[in-house]
């Protein structure tokens, strides 16, 4: 990608207006992502449906995780900007309904059509801040972006439980609706079209196969289907096959024949499968194993976290002086050492996996930060949004193959003991993140290195 032009004074001040809007609407997902947990048994006791218990966040997963890479290339056919509006409004209206839900089936649906929403905020502001900032730029930009997701993660599970206990469970829905008319209004007035919409055919037969297998397979994870996911996978298999022949595939077919972009879909699914992997059963670890209280057991995951979003502001500021593939280099370096560490302290105190749970977090921030950035680097302007929301896409599904591999090595008897049996099963699940992120190591000592950037090169 060649880097913008020079801006004059008015269409920078627009562009910081327009960018304000994405990062509020980013803030906007994120929080609902994480106030949501907090009300979860007020809404069971006031709707029912305790067996339904999971489903509204699984299907909140299950949309957003499919539809991100359908968001991604049709932007990169009919635009960014018209898209992302259409995004923010569905995810609004979805918020509304969850609000004013009557019963368990009317919650999963309104959270399904949230979750299509959300599906489409982050990869096209990612994607909307690639084209319109120089590397330098983009880099502080995204990973200011990173701190308002930490930000959120932070304040989402404080604010639910306040607005749960003084107003109403519905509230944690009707709250995220003030910043997203904000965000919606600013888009409206300030955010142009930055990309260059050009007429195809879109390969509405892959998508389907690629939605559906997508769908399978995260939900047959989720709910330990394997025959779901077997299916799954065979839809997968059919729509890569299909793809490879359309000429505007819904995946970046092209570029993933690029060793940088292949480097960073790789990358993203193991270092997701490895730390979200590990994070869904910290919090388990810390009552089961350890003895603390349930916001304790929360709070085990905080310095992960901040880790995460700390580093990617420090990785930002090092891209002036590093290049992008040894940013990336380090991160899984940190990553397998600290993965390495933590198969031997399963029997310690809770502060040193808290203390090495932030180090796991610094190495997420350099790794994750670095491949997407070069992913886009190697992109071509017309696929941007397909590689921007693939990468992110790759992540997610690690994460979801992550929970369900490491349930299988902890073994549900263990889940339900806690205790030492529980502690082991997690330095089993330690031992594959290790191999994960081991791998991912290996495939960034491939990458290419981007020169760095110069400070004054932004505009």
């Amino acid at each position: 990608m060649t880097e913008a032009a020079p801006l004059s004074p008015q269409a920078r001040r627009a562009r910081q207006l327009a960018t304000s809007g994405l990062i509020l609407g980013v803030f906007l997902a994120a929080l609902e992502s994480s106030v949501v947990a907090t009300a979860m048994p007020s809404v069971i006791a006031d709707l029912g449906g305790q067996r339904l218990y999971a489903l509204p966040f699984a299907v909140y997963l299950l949309t957003s995780t499919v539809s991100s890479p359908l968001w991604g290339r049709a932007s990169d056919v009919v635009g960014r900007r018209r898209l992302y509006l259409v995004g923010v409004v569905l995810f609004l209206l979805g918020s509304a309904l969850c609000g004013l839900a009557q019963s368990m089936g009317w919650l999963v649906g309104a959270r399904a059509l949230q979750g299509l929403g959300a599906g489409a905020v982050l990869p096209l502001t990612l994607t909307i801040i690639g084209e319109t900032y120089s590397l330098a730029e983009r880099g502080r930009v995204q990973a200011f972006i990173s701190g308002v997701w930490g930000l959120s993660g932070l304040l989402g599970p404080l604010l639910g439980g306040w607005l749960t206990d003084v107003l109403s469970w519905r509230w944690t829905f009707y709250a995220s609706l003030p910043f997203g008319v904000a965000a919606l209004l600013i888009a409206l007035r300030h955010l142009r079209e930055t990309g260059t919409p050009h007429p195809a055919r879109l390969d509405w037969a892959g998508a389907a196969l690629f939605t559906l297998g997508s769908g399978l397979t995260v939900w047959g994870l989720e709910s330990r289907a394997w025959a779901m996911v077997g299916a799954g996978l065979l839809a997968l298999l059919a729509a890569v096959m299909v793809e490879r022949r359309h000429p505007a595939p819904l995946l970046p077919m092209g570029a993933l024949r690029q060793r940088t972009t292949a480097i960073a879909f790789a990358g993203n699914l193991l270092g997701g499968a490895a730390y979200f992997g590990v994070i869904a059963y910290l919090p388990l670890y810390a009552q089961g194993v350890g003895g603390g209280s349930a916001t304790g057991a929360g709070a085990i995951l905080t310095p992960m976290l901040v880790g995460w979003t700390l580093t990617s502001i420090l990785a930002a500021r090092l891209l002036n002086r590093v290049p992008l593939a040894r940013l990336s280099q380090v991160g899984f370096l940190v990553l397998t050492g600290t993965f390495a560490a933590l198969t031997f302290v399963v029997h310690a105190p809770l502060w040193v996996t808290s203390v090495l749970g932030f180090v796991v977090g610094m190495g997420m921030g350099f790794a994750m930060l670095s491949l997407l950035l070069s992913a886009q680097e190697r992109a071509e302007r017309e696929e941007l949004g397909a590689v921007t929301s693939g990468v992110l896409f790759a992540r997610q599904m690690g994460g979801a193959l992550g929970v369900a591999l490491m349930a299988l090595l902890i073994g549900p008897a263990a889940i339900l003991s806690g205790g030492p049996e529980l502690a082991e099963g997690l330095r089993r699940a330690y031992v594959l993140a290790l191999a994960l992120v081991a791998g991912g190591l290996v495939l960034s000592l491939r990458l290419r290195a981007v020169r760095p950037v110069q400070a004054g090169a932004a505009d």
